[in-house]
């Protein structure tokens, strides 16, 4: 399924951005041909003029920018006009005006679309060995993001409700679908932290499009439902996940296929507020899930148990292990997602409006995982299975206290006792 690596996934991310920091501002103009960027913007029927910052070369700072280890306005223009300097080119002004501006014109339809295309392009092209038992598995994983406390971004993606005002900062949900086999991004989902509507599952239904007959989605426990299985069983796609705390399981019911493994009927549940009557009458009343259980056993951990369901109900073709194997590359996944966020500056976001907010998050995602590939490829090594690493660090953080009131009271209050 994957090549095992050399070093770290946090050891090629720092590598990755360290490359990008010493080419200058335009890193991606080798990634993204302008002419492919030039036709995006075509399809999206976005008139543009051949200035200095054109939509092409606005596209290609913005991704260099969110990269670089110092992310500012000032450094992103100051990196271009030594780029220009470098081409032989005539300088622009240091000041960030234009620049911001015109990235605040880019179209966040431009970089949705690329992203997608291009990790369309790699599934594509993918070496067919690379899938599991010959099925292409798309992985969904969320998380959450963090962004500068500014009114309008409060208002489009409010705080967690047990912060005081003015301490906390807006929080948003993602929810990220990519290939198991390439590792790239096919879609992106952007969410408030919490309220209605507003979870995994919705983000994932509105991902329905980029599956097709044959695929295998591989998710956690939250997307264990049978509403969200049903729908994509009646697309030719079927599930494997880890069984919702909620459900009961008994192994003493059912088909038995082999020890802790059997075929059992779920019931439909009532039709939720999301789903139109139509819908839920299309939907079968019974739905036939295999349900695995296994141990996990990991030298210097306690022993867990974990309970899986799947709609792969054919003994003979998914085998107990393969499906086990399966399961555990998820883990791999959701790691390398974590990874991503931190070491990509995803996790803390910088821009100050909602409609920026999701572009810097797209644009941490156009052919990210394309380079990161062709950088590791020749790095070959044994498995080493259940390596970790203590999650602590060696350098002390400096002693600053924790802020409990919003910074203008804060100040008024430390005013006073001067």
């Amino acid at each position: 399924m994957s090549n095992c690596i050399q070093c770290s996934f946090k050891q090629q991310i720092n590598l990755f951005r360290r490359q990008f920091a010493q080419n200058g501002s335009l890193p991606f103009s080798d990634v993204l041909p302008a002419e492919a960027v030039i036709d995006a913007l075509r399809e999206l029927k976005f008139q543009f003029y051949n200035s200095t910052y054109n939509p092409v070369t606005v596209l290609w700072i913005f991704l260099g920018q969110v990269m670089h280890p110092n992310p500012t306005l000032a450094t992103t223009v100051e990196n271009f006009i030594a780029w220009r300097a470098g081409q032989g080119l005539s300088p622009c002004s240091p000041g960030t005006g234009a620049y911001s501006q015109a990235r605040r014109r880019l179209p966040e339809r431009l970089l949705a679309m690329l992203t997608r295309q291009t990790g369309q392009n790699m599934e594509r092209s993918a070496e067919h060995s690379w899938r599991w038992l010959g099925r292409a598995v798309k992985v969904f994983d969320g998380s959450t993001v963090s962004m500068p406390d500014t009114p309008k971004n409060q208002a489009a993606y409010p705080q967690n409700k047990n912060q005081k005002p003015g301490v906390g900062f807006p929080l948003a949900r993602i929810g990220v679908l990519f290939s198991l086999s390439t590792g790239a991004v096919l879609d992106l989902g952007i969410r408030k932290w919490a309220g209605k509507f507003q979870s995994e599952l919705a983000i994932l239904r509105d991902m329905l499009s980029q599956f097709v007959s044959g695929d295998l989605l591989l998710a956690d426990r939250y997307l264990c439902s049978y509403m969200e299985i049903a729908v994509f069983l009646g697309k030719g796609v079927d599930f494997l996940g880890h069984m919702h705390a909620q459900r009961i399981v008994n192994f003493r019911q059912g088909k038995k296929i082999g020890p802790w493994d059997h075929i059992v009927a779920w019931k439909k549940p009532q039709r939720p507020e999301w789903m139109s009557i139509e819908e839920y009458v299309a939907l079968p009343d019974v739905m036939w899930m295999r349900e695995i259980r296994f141990r996990l056993v990991r030298k210097g951990y306690r022993t867990r148990t974990i309970t899986i369901a799947t709609t792969l109900l054919d003994a003979n073709l998914y085998s107990k292990a393969e499906i086990v194997n399966l399961y555990g590359l998820r883990w791999d996944a959701e790691i390398n997602l974590r990874s991503l966020k931190t070491m990509m500056n995803m996790d803390v976001l910088r821009c100050q409006t909602p409609e920026m907010v999701r572009k810097e998050i797209w644009a941490h995602l156009p052919e990210i995982y394309k380079q990161m590939l062709n950088m590791i490829a020749f790095h070959k090594v044994a498995n080493r299975p259940n390596r970790s690493e203590p999650r602590q660090r060696k350098r002390r953080p400096k002693p600053y206290k924790l802020m409990t009131k919003p910074r203008k009271l804060a100040r008024k209050l430390y005013a006073k006792t001067r």
